[in-house]
């Protein structure tokens, strides 16, 4: 049977768990790949599987042989995937899941992402120059080649008393990726977010107080001494031209925003 997580006249409405009958839509919210202000965010995460899991088990599994054959660097750990949303008086809140990554490549290649909503955060790092500053992922990470601000998938321990804490993942990721701090920057007033094939990024702006160029050098040093190898390389993103890199799709709403913004 079909069920909402969460009331109000916004929301994100659950398919069923076995798929049969899907009716899920981001009903009254702006259209896709419009960006809008935030007054609050309340991401709760619950201890239940998400509804998709058990369900569609064996096709998961099919589906991550098949890509950790592709591409053994691949890992199956854990992250934070919404059964609902729900958008009012632009206030969000919903519900998630701690779910294998496994799962989630299982539905992102999914042609209408039934069931599920992926949110996640992006720190948008703008310099003194005015550039906003850049990632490329890595050949052997599951979105190779493609270029997005540092971040990562929410996680459980992005999780607070049950609320998940966005800051913490924003600085956790763009500490690990590119040595930055997000504490040595200026941050944006408020958080924004768009929507786009049923995925949520929510974002604030953090000025740093130095050029792109001074940027870029600071996270190619980094990268020599990280870790985690994820990233090859930084960008300086100085337009909101759709064609300069090759942007993840979740990109090119928030580039066209701010670009718009200075002018």
């Amino acid at each position: 049977m079909l069920t909402k997580a969460l009331s109000g006249d916004k929301s994100l409405v659950l398919v069923d768990h076995e798929m049969n009958s899907a009716s899920e839509h981001f009903a009254d919210w702006p259209p896709e790949r419009t960006v809008f202000p935030l007054k609050s965010i309340q991401l709760k995460i619950t201890e239940t599987g998400h509804p998709l899991v058990i369900p569609n088990s064996v096709a998961i599994d099919a589906h991550w042989h098949e890509e950790t054959k592709a591409n053994p660097s691949l890992f199956d750990g854990r992250m934070l995937l919404m059964s609902s949303l729900v958008l009012e008086d632009n206030q969000l809140s919903g519900v998630g899941h701690i779910t294998p990554y496994s799962a989630f490549l299982w539905w992102r290649k999914r042609p209408q992402r039934l069931g599920a909503v992926h949110v996640f955060a992006y720190a948008v790092i703008a310099s003194s120059d005015g550039a906003l500053i850049a990632i490329r992922m890595a050949s052997h990470t599951a979105n190779a080649g493609q270029v997005y601000f540092a971040a990562g998938s929410l996680e459980p321990e992005d999780v607070r008393d049950g609320i998940c804490d966005l800051y913490a993942n924003m600085s956790r990721e763009v500490k690990e990726e590119t040595g930055l701090d997000l504490a040595d920057a200026q941050a944006g007033d408020r958080f924004y977010a768009c929507h786009l094939n049923h995925t949520v990024p929510i974002f604030k702006v953090y000025r740093f107080d130095m050029t792109a160029d001074e940027i870029v050098y600071r996270i190619t040093k980094h990268m020599a001494v990280a870790e985690d190898k994820e990233i090859a390389g930084a960008v300086a993103i100085r337009s909101a031209d759709p064609a300069a890199f090759p942007y993840n799709v979740s990109m090119l709403p928030i580039i066209d925003w701010y670009f718009s913004a200075a002018k």
